[in-house]
C-alpha cells in the first residue's frame, strides 16, 4: 500500500512537474523573443496614407514580428499628426517614410531634446519632382533635356483641344506643387511662348493622362513626382530646370510673397526612417537592421507597380516585396532572422 502510494505520488509529482514544464513554454518563448527584439514594449508602426509608406509599414511589421519576434502593430498615421505624437508621446515607435521638410523645425528640436531620432534613410537618394517627358520622345529630339529646349517646341507637345499651343499638365488643384508649377509656367513666360497649363482636376485623372499617353506613344510634358508606381511603370525622362534656389521656392509656393514668380528647381525632400528615441535606446538590432532598410527612388516605384497593376493593399504589397526581393531585403538583417521570416511567408 505504502508502494503504490509512493508510486501514486511520484507520478502525480511528475504530472504537476510536466503541466508546470508546458505551462512554463509560452513563456520562455515570450522571453526569447524579447529578447531577440530588445524590447517587451509593443512597436507601434504609422502607416501613412500614401502607398509608399503604407508599404513599408507593412514591410518593417513583417520582419519585425516574424524575424524578431516583436510585439508589432500598425496604426493610421499622416507626417504631422505622427511626428508630433512621436515628440510629445513617444509613439507611435516608427514612421517608415517621415517626409520632415514640413515638420522641420518641431523634429529637429525633438531630436535636439532626445525624444526622437532618424534611424536612416527611407528614400536613399532623397524624393523627386520635377517636370519629365517620355524617353521615347528624347529619344527621337536629343536636344530637349532642359525645360528651356522643350518650352522652345511647343509643336512638340500638342494641346490635345488646340493644335497650335502645347500644354503642360500641372498639379492637381490645391496642392502645394500646383502652386510651383503655375509659377514656373509664369516665370518662364509660356503663354507668350505657345503653351497652356493644363489643370488635371485631380491626380487620379493626371495618372489617367500619363497612363494613356505613354501606351498610345504619345508626346506628353507633365508634372509629376516620386517614388511612385506611375515613375516606375513608365520611363520618363526628368528635365533639367536649374539649381535650386531656396528663396525663389518658398516665394513661389507662398500665397503672400509679392515678388514676381522665379526660375528655380523643385528642391528634394528628405524622407527618413523616423523613431521614438527609447526604441534605439531598448532594441538596438531593430534600430541596426532599420537604418540599412533604406530604398532608392526606382526600387521603391518598382515595388508599388505591383499593387498599382494587381490592385493590392499595401500588406499584398509588402508581402510580393518579401517575396520578390530576397537579394535585397535579407542584406538588411541576420542570417537567422531571414530564415525566419522566410518561414514564415512560406
Amino acid at each position: 500500500m505504502l508502494r503504490k502510494s509512493g508510486v501514486f505520488a511520484t507520478l502525480v509529482g511528475a504530472s504537476f512537474l510536466s503541466a508546470g514544464l508546458v505551462a512554463a513554454l509560452p513563456a520562455a518563448a515570450n522571453a526569447q523573443d524579447a529578447a531577440a527584439c530588445g524590447t517587451e514594449r509593443k512597436i507601434d508602426i504609422a502607416e501613412m496614407t500614401w502607398p509608399s509608406a503604407a508599404a513599408l509599414a507593412h514591410i518593417h511589421a513583417i520582419i519585425l514580428e516574424h524575424g524578431y519576434g516583436c510585439s508589432v502593430e500598425i496604426v493610421t498615421g499622416d507626417t504631422v499628426p505622427t511626428s508630433a505624437s512621436m515628440i510629445s508621446r513617444g509613439t507611435p515607435a516608427v514612421a517608415p517614410e517621415l517626409w520632415t521638410s514640413t515638420v522641420e523645425e518641431a523634429w529637429e528640436r525633438g531630436i535636439a531634446d532626445g525624444i526622437v531620432v532618424k534611424l536612416g534613410d527611407a528614400i536613399t537618394d532623397g524624393t523627386v519632382e520635377g517636370w519629365f517627358i517620355p524617353r521615347y520622345v528624347q529619344e527621337k529630339n536629343p536636344e530637349l533635356t532642359t525645360a528651356e529646349a522643350v518650352i522652345a517646341r511647343p509643336d512638340l507637345f500638342p494641346d490635345p483641344e488646340n493644335g497650335d499651343k502645347g500644354r503642360l499638365y500641372s498639379c492637381p488643384p490645391g496642392w502645394a506643387c500646383e502652386l510651383s508649377t503655375s509659377a514656373l509656367y509664369e516665370a518662364f513666360d509660356m503663354s507668350g511662348k505657345g503653351w497652356n497649363l493644363f489643370s488635371p482636376g485631380s491626380g487620379g485623372a493626371l495618372d489617367a493622362s500619363i497612363a494613356r499617353a505613354f501606351t498610345r506613344e504619345e508626346p506628353i510634358l507633365f508634372y509629376y513626382w516620386g517614388p511612385t508606381s506611375i515613375l516606375g511603370k513608365f520611363d520618363a525622362v526628368q528635365l533639367d530646370l536649374g539649381p535650386v534656389k531656396p528663396d525663389i521656392y518658398a516665394c513661389n509656393t507662398d500665397t503672400d510673397c509679392t515678388d514676381p514668380p522665379g526660375i528655380t528647381a523643385y528642391p528634394s525632400s528628405p524622407a527618413i526612417i523616423g523613431a521614438a528615441a527609447w526604441l534605439s535606446k531598448e532594441a538596438p538590432a531593430i534600430a541596426t537592421y532599420m537604418a540599412k532598410a533604406g530604398l532608392s527612388n526606382a526600387q521603391i516605384s518598382s515595388l508599388l507597380v505591383y499593387g498599382d497593376e494587381n490592385k493590392a493593399d499595401a500588406a499584398e504589397t509588402a508581402r510580393n516585396f518579401l517575396k520578390t526581393e530576397q537579394e535585397l531585403w535579407t542584406s538588411w538583417v541576420p542570417a537567422e532572422v531571414a530564415e525566419k521570416v522566410r518561414a514564415f511567408l512560406n
